[in-house]
């Protein structure tokens, strides 16, 4: 079974009637089987979303972790991730091939001491996510290839077999709230041995990351060097 396992702020039914992801439901249920882990009104953090769908979840179910605000275009989806984990363990649609100490986003290099901005880490990205979902606001952001091996992926979208995690005992750290989890994961991932990966799935996430510098997102950042590069 394929399961989708997604957060969100909305009451059940804003969710299927509103949100990007509800409303590409349907759609994709034409062509696959689709199972739904759905957390409604939900003030918890992701993590512990995620990891009771792990627990949850059966022998032979891939799990897709995916905001609310996503809309999945690629109605071959289970034929993508059914070729993608034949060769990667855990897949995202962006990613980094490399990962550097105190590196606080995916797709950012470290910044310098004193700096508050970061440079962006062209030359060692991977993949593909269409942005936004309104008049005038998309933008199709092309990183750099794939599919491709990565150290790190982006959150908005990641997929493993729900034996490969049980197995493997990676989790999603609570700690962390809603920043820095999918950064948290993969360096867990990694560790724990599995191979990450990105393959082309199109989708696009309506939200641009426009809660990086909150004071959230600064807190988790502080837990996340603390437990990774301290």
């Amino acid at each position: 079974m394929l399961r989708l396992v997604t957060a969100t702020r909305r009451s059940q039914a804003d969710f299927m009637a509103r949100s990007l992801l509800g409303q590409c439901l349907p759609r994709l249920g034409q062509f696959q089987a689709l199972g739904l882990h759905l957390a409604h009104s939900n003030t918890r953090p992701l993590a512990e979303v995620y990891n009771e769908a792990i627990d949850a979840a059966g022998a032979d179910d891939v799990l897709v972790f995916v905001h609310d605000d996503v809309l999945i275009d690629d109605w071959m989806l289970s034929q993508r991730l059914h070729d993608g984990l034949a060769a990667f363990d855990v897949l995202g649609v962006a990613g980094n091939r490399r990962v550097q100490p105190r590196q606080v986003a995916w797709y950012l290099q470290p910044a310098a001491n004193g700096q508050t901005a970061a440079p962006w880490d062209h030359g060692h990205l991977s993949g593909a996510i269409h942005h936004g979902a309104g008049a005038g606001l998309e933008q199709l952001s092309l990183y750099g290839p794939s599919p491709s091996p990565v150290r790190l992926l982006d959150g908005v979208f990641l997929a493993a077999s729900a034996a490969r995690l049980k197995g493997s005992g990676v989790r999603f750290d609570p700690a962390l709230g809603f920043h820095f989890y999918d950064l948290d994961f993969c360096l867990s991932a990694h560790r724990a041995g599995l191979r990450l990966g990105t393959w082309p799935i199109a989708i696009t996430h309506e939200s641009r990351g426009g809660s990086i510098n909150t004071q959230a997102w600064r807190d988790a950042r502080a837990v996340f060097l603390n437990k990774w590069f301290s």
